[in-house]
């Protein structure tokens, strides 16, 4: 969304209308008057008028009531952005519609934007429509709005956007626009505007926003500006004339059109008030007064309104006079003030006419010799261009941004440069602006003024994968494609790009009207002196120019060069040697030279060559001069980048930036405006010699080093390390700059030495182009780099040198001025020219501001602005006072004096001695010089900023500024080279602190240790408190040296509030990065930000010594006071702070012994919250850093309950628990629950917390216990499954439950307790099996049994138990798990008899037993697939799954031939061509077939009812009428070829006769005649048939497979490549020379198609199904590894669960399972992979494999609806597949499951 400049036309707060203001607008009456000299009567004149003015400014203020009273016009401005305020009615016009957005012109040029939400209510609902039907019927804006439509607006809101500007927000709903009318005030003939709300059959109903009134307007009524009947549509805006009023106002009859709205005048009969005054009527005023920037009227009796001076008509502005009647239109209604703006432009007086835009091909466009005709001291200037249009220039654009408003400056031009930067279609008038920096600029907001091939600087928006935005204006933006980036692609081009950066590049395209701009960055391009190819007429044959290749086909590349131009370059010229495959050789993007061998222009073609490029390349050029040598220029033209100049004597063109005028970086714009095209500029040297462009400098030290030592490094040879060299800053980055010296050599300058001193930020410190001395520190041979060392401390530079710096950088100064004076075509800088520093000149007080400043005037200087500061200023000065004031400062540039009336400054001076020392002051500073006064002497002189070239600064206050004393030393006190000013030699005066008693050393910043400040608190934080010293410092204070006394629970920070003052002292400092504290004391103390303390007594003690880290020590098991500063959870810790020294961490173990309170630490510890802490270990290697614990104990005792994390679960040892203080402990079964369950480690996962009780310790490992009777012992529970601590609690003939925990040969031994393991004999286990292998297989590991205790030998603690059904009364578990139960009698057999009845069996027979199940399983399948209870879960994977097994089930009656001439998977050629039908009928019919079959093999037993043959009869009847219907078809397949040409006459188009017609030829044999047929249909077929022309090529493969040679399929399947997409083409004969067996040609195919479509997952997929089917599993696997890698990572999961699916069906089933696994473990929430999974291990795997995987797949942690679906597939899988007791076992399981949610809900 674009915004609204603050500055343009209406940016900025504009100040209030006073004495200097008023005095230059009161002068100006006429344009002449403008430039008028001073003489006695004007002055004396303007002196009275200023009078006049100021009483007539200051009379309102005198009079509360004219303050209080509204709709009173007192000043005249055009609408500014300051002005609006939400609610504002305004009078827009549509100039720019988008999809989602309306660009409104809104009155004083401002900018508005309608957004598609604010339209109306009706049309917001069908948006809403149109989302959840995608079919319905929306119409855009486009339709609803066009450019130049007035519409009545109102703003919404006012943002603020990320670039600092405001956008306006408006809405054309008309419950906003008119909610000030009600239906008591709707009145015939009022104009009023709404929104269609719906369209009826005689109307439309339309929105007017007012609550109970209802609108309609006939459709006879809607007319066009032709006045024809116009079709509105739902949303649209209306501006309607009410003809009829009925019920009060409930019913209105609305009219629209010209002829009804021309008969609309606002009059008093409507009843308007200013309450309900709406924007866009028509009124009749009454002109009341006229100003020179307006006219003040009345209308409608008793308001009254503004009318400003840009909508007034030039014509009739001259003649218009008080009691004048006028027609006029209302622009805008304030609602607070009730301000009225009117306009008197014809074009908005006219009725119903949309408002005429001006083409935007002068936006953009510079125009000079403009005459100023009017200036408005409020709002801006009437300017004049060249060809009389007249346009309109804002006062913020008078100006600078950053300068203050100079009207003299702008009155002393007769004419003025400006740049058209829009047209206002609502005041049909150009606004332009006068500011240098965007008349310079290159483009402004057109993409007309760029060309291909032209160089650009931008600066980097953003990055993404397609490539990089880069912002060149405002207004233009352009992308550089991801393989533009660089010569090479770029795998990660966020490490050599960043978003700020400032970037050159080279324009590849631009589309104006688009607004589609190509930029590149490829260096090969940046760098090229070769011709460009803008358009085909500059690709003349011979010529050779850098291109880049776009594509690369088998006949050859082609090459892309600027603008739209591009190439071929055919096979045979792409090198000497022939090449087989050009895509070996050549990449997209490659950038190559390129001769051109012939260009069409006319057909725009381009014919290339590679290999004849070597006869004629370019030569490189000699020079007869050499690096280092002195040359002779002359300028030739001027850029703002540098000066291009010819080298004499011979004329070779050569460059001179701007930056290598002067080591003075502020002295190269002064020069480089100095220099006109023309001059001889002596004395430059030759730095680089690059190709055909010349680099020159004229820089004094750079000329000084290579004229004293030569060049000393030509090459990087020649460089060494400790070598010092003297270049300049090329390019700036975040992580250091690089530095340029002579002969092309680049160094780095690493952000580390960069400077003796921290660097924070690389740019605040150098610039672009500065002169520095480096230091060779490191080379790196193998990749030709260097780096060097810019710090002070390493590279020499003497004083003699600084001071011959300082006299060159005061002459080059001088010579700017000399120059730029000699033109003569200014009188400004002639007087400027004659001002020296330290001059003194008789001036006149002109203005006294508000800051202190002053402003003088003089003879001398009448066209500058001549200042003081308030510093300079001594006492009160008042208008007109005469004084004598001295000369600070001439800034050319802004055509500023800046002067000075102290005393010290304006007396006599006093001699000065040589090797005399004094106090200066600084009395101006500039970037690179600073004027001073030498004490009392009145002398003033000239010093440099630095003394050294790398002189860098960290704080401002280490910098020069106004009002710092400095310590100099006369070295002679009238220098002649300084224009007779003194040289001296200064350093820093150090500044006056007030000291305390400390016997630490002096810090090395700007507090010492001890000092005592006063702060103002700038910000809170938990565990800090920042404060503002006094002068403007940012210091801390750390939690614990805020209270004296802090209780736990408490918050130290919170005491203090933002903005509070308070008194503190230094006691440290904090580094920048790592912010450690140290103390003042320490040798390594470097920092950027104080420590305070806040404590009293610290305050109170003036004996206060330096804290160091190694005094304080704590020793394990102190209690600590410390604070919350940091919650880990990745860590499971919390981080506390101790002191400014100390801090330490404390495990989520160590915090508390409640549950609840673990899992959510951070509700219980908040940030900066007090806490007492128990030190339980202290770092030796850290001595700052503790483990802590907020627990009252510090080690394990017996009978504890603590908090343990889950580390794993283990089958026969339980759990594995990890405990506070680092130790671990283990928990039983049989300890996990006082009631015991099937499968208890389920429950558990690694890293859960759980609540465990210490019952003793063994070897080093605590045993636990989890159950609740343990570990909440207040909380009384029932015990199901009591704990056996020993054999003596067991009693004989007691019934108890445990966990199987061996199957041997001996019996089943069962787990009781953690200690007590009892035997079952197999003679008390079963009565069916004796072999304990089979009990052991089918009775797993950790089974919950009940048993009963047979017998106890307490001495030898053995247990012996029974499972028997007579001892326990549960049924015998293997018998139920083996299937071998006794026949059921009784009620038993009546309810298994029920139960299958509900299962749904009909019968049972000896003869079938096993075809009816198959049968319903069958049915029960199909039905499975469309389930509607599916829970949402996808079930693509498993149905294809499913219908891919069916296929394989099925096993044909005989074996048919592989399919001949297939086409798609709709079109079979085999043994007939009748069965031919499209797609979806082929795939319809097999159904039914199918189904058919299957009918009558179900039903052929059975007789046949009446009711059924009846249905049989009808449906006989329907198939004979079928019949009859088709033998009448015309469409029926005919027996000749004549039949066949008739029904392609009819249906030319369709791809099934010209097949039959080919089926026709190839029965009688006839190949040839069957090629031509499918050689016509290719040209028959309309192009757009794509798919109907594809199966046509599909068909002639076919045919040249089965009938053709080798070549013949080759070139048919070379031209279906040109015709068709490509990869279906490949596709299909890939499938053409598998089904022929063809499997060499197959695989070379498929290798070829994954080259060239490897992001396409459909060739991976092919290919691998292909080489699985031919038995390689191996390299199927292999290429899944390709194609993982190929594809992007959202597409990796889906391709290798599709490969795993055709390792089940076609490869291993194990490596499927293990894919499976590997992608359901890594995307556990995947539902959709866990069905087809599910249903491949049901139809491959074993029963005890599916129900694992059924058992993982019901404990996700995934959405309730999705695990229901999961549990019913369960128990239907139990149901066909398991027992009674499974079913049961999951019923249990989908109960506990159900039983968990509910508690987790409850808590």
């Amino acid at each position: 969304m674009a915004s609204t400049e603050d500055d343009f036309p209406r940016g900025g707060k504009a100040k209030k209308t006073n004495e200097g203001t008023v005095k230059p607008v009161r002068q100006q009456t006429k344009v002449d008057n403008l430039f008028e000299t001073h003489d006695p009567e004007k002055t004396k004149k303007r002196k009275g008028q200023k009078e006049d003015a100021w009483k007539k400014v200051k009379k309102p203020n005198t009079n509360k009531e004219e303050d209080l009273k509204l709709n009173t016009a007192t000043t005249i401005d055009i609408l500014q952005l300051k002005n609006l305020k939400v609610g504002l009615l305004l009078l827009g016009c549509v100039k720019e519609v988008t999809d989602f957005e309306v660009m409104v012109n809104l009155p004083g040029g401002l900018l508005g934007y309608l957004n598609i939400a604010n339209i109306s209510d009706s049309y917001t609902k069908v948006l809403s429509d149109q989302l959840d039907y995608q079919d319905a019927e929306i119409f855009d804006l486009c339709r609803l709005f066009s450019p130049g439509m007035l519409v009545r607006c109102t703003v919404a809101r006012l943002e603020n956007t990320k670039r600092g500007m405001v956008s306006i927000q408006l809405s054309v709903n008309p419950k906003e626009v008119n909610k000030s009318l009600s239906t008591a005030s709707l009145k015939p003939g009022m104009i009023l505007s709404g929104c269609v709300e719906s369209v009826e059959d005689h109307g439309y109903l339309v929105d007017l926003g007012i609550k109970g009134t209802k609108a309609f307007l006939p459709k006879q009524a809607a007319r066009d500006h032709t006045n024809n009947p116009k079709e509105l549509m739902v949303g649209q805006y209306v501006t309607c004339r009410l003809d009829e009023v009925k019920n009060e106002g409930g019913v209105v009859r609305l009219s629209y059109g010209p002829a009804a709205l021309g008969q609309g005048m606002a009059n008093a009969e409507h009843g308007w008030t200013l309450n309900n005054l709406l924007p866009g009527l028509l009124v009749k005023a009454q002109i009341k007064k006229v100003t020179l920037h307006g006219l003040i009227v009345s209308f409608l009796s008793s308001f009254n309104g503004l009318i400003d001076f840009m909508h007034l008509e030039a014509s009739h502005a001259s003649k218009l006079k008080e009691g004048d009647y006028v027609k006029a239109c209302v622009l805008y209604v304030e609602p607070s003030t009730h301000l009225v703006g009117l306009s008197l432009r014809s074009h908005l007086l006219l009725p119903c006419s949309d408002v005429e835009l001006v083409a935007t091909e002068r936006i953009g466009e510079v125009a000079h010799g403009c005459k100023m005709t009017a200036l408005h001291h409020l709002s801006g200037a009437i300017l004049e261009l060249p060809d009389r249009t007249v346009a309109f220039v804002h006062r913020n654009h008078m100006k600078e941004p950053k300068e203050e408003f100079n009207l003299n400056r702008v009155m002393a031009k007769p004419e003025h440069s400006c740049r058209v930067m829009d047209f206002s279609p609502l005041e049909q008038m150009h606004v332009v602006s006068l500011r240098q920096s965007i008349i310079n600029a290159p483009f402004f907001r057109r993409y007309h003024d760029i060309q291909p091939g032209q160089f650009i600087e931008g600066t980097v928006t953003s990055l993404a994968a397609y490539g990089m935005m880069v912002k060149v204006t405002d207004y233009v933006r352009g992308l550089v494609p991801r393989i533009h980036l660089s010569d090479i692609i770029l795998k990660n081009p966020e490490k050599q790009y960043s978003v700020g950066m400032t970037v050159k590049c080279r324009v590849l395209l631009v589309d104006p009207q688009k607004k589609k701009l190509l930029l590149t960055r490829k260096r090969a391009l940046l760098d090229s002196t070769l011709p460009l190819f803008r358009t085909y007429e500059d690709a003349q044959r011979g010529r050779i120019s850098h291109g880049f290749i776009v594509s690369i086909k088998d006949f050859g590349c082609h090459v892309r060069f600027y603008g739209e131009v591009k190439g071929l370059v055919p096979k045979n010229e792409l090198g000497a040697e022939p090449m087989i495959i050009p895509q070996h050789t050549f990449y997209v993007g490659q950038v190559v030279k390129a001769k051109v061998l012939n260009c069409d222009v006319e057909k725009d073609k381009l014919l290339l060559s590679f290999r004849a490029v070597s006869g004629g390349d370019t030569v490189e050029p000699k020079f007869d001069f050499n690096v280092g040598q002195i040359l002779k220029t002359k300028v030739v033209s001027k850029v703002p980048s540098g000066l291009e100049v010819s080298i004499l004597p011979g004329n070779i063109t050569a460059f001179l930036p701007t930056v290598h005028l002067s080591d003075h970086v502020s002295n190269c714009p002064l020069l480089w405006e100095g220099i006109q095209e023309g001059d001889i500029i002596p004395d430059i040297v030759c730095v680089s010699l690059n190709k055909k462009l010349i680099t020159l400098t004229k820089k004094p030290a750079v000329k000084s080093s290579l004229e004293d030592w030569g060049v000393v490094a030509k090459e990087f040879s020649d460089i060494t390390v400790g070598m010092q060299l003297i270049g300049w800053v090329k390019s700036i980055m975040p992580y250091g700059l690089f530095v340029q010296f002579p002969c092309n050599l680049v160094g780095l300058a690493p952000k580390s030495e960069m400077s003796d001193k921290f660097v924070s930020d690389t740019a605040a410190l150098f610039q672009l182009g500065q002169t520095v001395v480096a230091k060779v520190i490191n080379m790196d041979e193998e990749k030709q780099r260097f780096l060097v060392s810019l710090r002070m401390s390493e590279v020499s530079y003497s004083k003699e040198e600084a001071q011959a710096r300082l006299v060159r950088g005061f002459q080059e100064r001088k010579t700017a001025l000399e120059m730029m004076a000699c033109r003569g075509d200014s009188d400004l800088l002639k007087q400027l020219s004659a001002v020296t520093v330290g001059q003194k000149m008789k001036m006149s007080v002109d203005e006294v501001k508000e800051d202190g400043s002053v402003t003088f005037k003089s003879d001398e200087l009448s066209s500058a602005t001549v200042l003081a500061t308030k510093e300079h200023v001594p006492g009160t000065m008042v208008t007109n006072q005469n004084c004598k004031p001295v000369i600070l400062h001439v800034d050319l540039v802004n055509s500023q004096v800046y002067v000075s009336l102290l005393s010290s400054l304006t007396g006599k001076k006093t001699a000065l001695k040589a090797g005399s020392n004094h106090v200066a002051t600084v009395q101006h500073v500039e970037p690179d010089f600073a004027v001073i006064s030498l004490g009392a002497t009145a002398h003033l002189t000239v010093i440099q900023n630095t003394h050294h070239l790398n002189e860098t600064f960290r704080f401002d206050s280490e910098k020069l500024t106004a009002g710092r004393t400095l310590t100099v030393t006369v070295q002679e006190p009238s220098c002649g080279k300084l224009d007779g000013f003194p040289l001296v030699a200064w350093e820093l005066g150090e500044p006056s602190r007030q000291r305390f008693t400390s016997t630490s050393e002096e810090s090395k910043g700007c507090y010492r240790y001890g000092d005592i400040v006063q702060a103002k608190v700038k910000s809170v934080k938990p565990a800090w408190v920042l404060v503002t010293l006094e002068d403007g410092v940012t210091g801390s204070v750390h939690v614990s040296e805020c209270q004296e006394v802090v209780r736990p629970g408490t918050f130290p920070t919170s005491l203090l509030k933002i903005g509070s003052e308070v008194t503190a002292r230094v006691i440290g400092g904090r580094e920048g990065r790592s912010h450690r504290f140290l103390p003042f004391s320490h040798r390594n103390f470097t920092y950027f930000l104080p420590e305070l303390t806040l404590l009293p007594s610290k305050l109170k003690d003036a004996d206060i010594t330096p804290v160091k880290t190694k005094e304080r020590s704590y020793q394990v098991g102190d209690k600590v006071m410390c604070f919350v500063s940091r919650i880990v959870p990745g860590s499971k810790c919390l981080e506390v702070t101790i002191d400014h020294t100390v801090s330490g961490t404390v495990d989520f173990l160590s915090m508390t012994t409640d549950l609840k309170e673990a899992r959510h630490p951070e509700k219980t510890f908040k940030l900066g919250q007090a806490v007492m802490a128990k030190v339980l270990k202290v770092s030796s290697s850290k001595p700052s850093y503790m483990s802590l614990s907020f627990i009252d104990f510090d080690r394990l005792e017996k009978d504890m309950t603590v908090l343990g994390f889950v580390q794993s679960m283990d089958a026969d040892q339980g759990l594995l628990v990890k405990l506070p203080f680092k130790a671990v402990g283990s928990v039983a079964l049989t300890d996990l629950s006082d009631c015991f369950r099937q499968k208890p480690l389920e429950v558990f996962s690694k890293n859960q917390l759980v609540r465990c009780y210490l019952v003793k310790l063994e070897e080093g490992k605590w045993q636990l216990s989890l159950r609740s009777s343990r570990t909440n012992p207040h909380i009384v529970s029932a015990v199901k499954d009591p704990e056996v601590e020993s054999v003596h609690k067991l009693t004989v003939g007691q019934i108890i439950r445990g966990y199987v925990k061996s199957v041997t040969a001996q019996g089943v031994f069962i787990s009781l307790s953690r200690s007590i393991t009892a035997r079952v004999q197999y003679q008390n286990a079963t009565k069916h099996v004796s072999d304990h292998e089979v009990y052991a297989k089918h009775v797993p590991q950790n089974t919950l049994l009940t048993a009963k205790i047979l017998s106890i030998n307490r001495k030898t603690q053995e247990v012996e138990l029974s499972l028997l059904q007579e001892d326990t009364g549960k049924p015998d578990l293997l018998s139920e798990l083996l299937g071998s139960r006794p026949r059921p009698a009784g009620e038993a057999k009546k309810e298994r008899s029920a139960t299958k009845k509900r299962k749904g069996t009909v019968s049972e027979s000896k003869d079938g037993p096993k075809e009816t199940p198959a049968k319903k399983k069958k049915k029960k399948k199909k039905t499975a697939k469309t389930d509607d209870n599916d829970s949402g879960v996808e079930v693509y994977f498993r149905e294809v799954v499913e219908e891919e097994e069916e296929e394989r089930e099925e096993k044909p009656a005989k074996v048919v031939k592989p399919a001949r001439l297939q086409v798609t998977a709709g079109f079979s050629w085999d043994a007939t061509l009748s069965a031919l039908k499209p797609a979806s009928s082929a795939r319809g019919g097999g159904e039914s077939s199918d189904d058919g079959d299957e009918d009558k093999e179900t039903t052929k037993p059975r007789k046949k009812s009446r009711h059924e043959q009846e249905l049989e009869k009808r449906e006989t009847e329907k198939a004979l009428t079928k019949l009859e219907t088709e033998l009448m078809d015309p469409g029926l397949r005919p027996q000749s070829a004549s039949s066949f040409e008739r029904l392609l006459l009819a249906s030319p188009d369709s791809s099934l006769l010209w097949l039959q017609f080919m089926a026709f030829h190839l029965q009688a044999t006839q190949i040839e005649q069957a090629r031509t047929v499918a050689e016509r249909a290719l040209k028959t077929i309309s192009f757009r048939e794509e798919q109907e022309k594809l199966n046509v090529w599909v068909a002639l493969l076919n045919l040249e497979n089965l009938y053709g040679t080798e070549e013949s399929l080759q070139k048919v399947f070379e031209r279906a490549l040109q015709y068709c997409e490509p990869m279906p083409v490949y596709q299909q004969l890939a499938d053409i020379y598998a089904k022929s067996q063809k499997t060499k040609e197959a695989e070379g195919l498929y290798k070829t198609m994954v080259k060239r479509f490897r992001k396409e997952s459909a060739v991976w997929l092919s290919y691998g199904t292909f080489l699985l089917q031919q038995g390689q599993s191996d390299a199927a696997n292999a290429l899944l590894q390709r194609a993982i890698k190929s594809l992007p990572s959202k597409d990796s999961v889906d391709l290798i669960a599709k490969f795993a699916q055709l390792e089940f069906r076609y490869g291993d089933l194990e490596r499927g399972k293990t894919m499976f696994d590997k992608i359901v473990t890594s995307y556990p929430k995947r539902t959709d992979l866990w069905s087809v999974f599910i249903d491949l291990m049901i139809k491959h795997g074993s029963q005890k494999e599916v129900r694992a995987l059924f058992d993982r797949v019901i404990h996700l942690s995934v959405a309730v609806k999705r695990i229901k679906f999961f549990f019913k597939r369960y128990l239907e899988y139990e149901k066909n597949h398991g027992t009674p007791e499974s079913i049961l076992a999951v019923k249990e399981k989908a109960l506990e499951y159900v039983e968990s949610k509910g508690t987790e809900a409850a808590s």
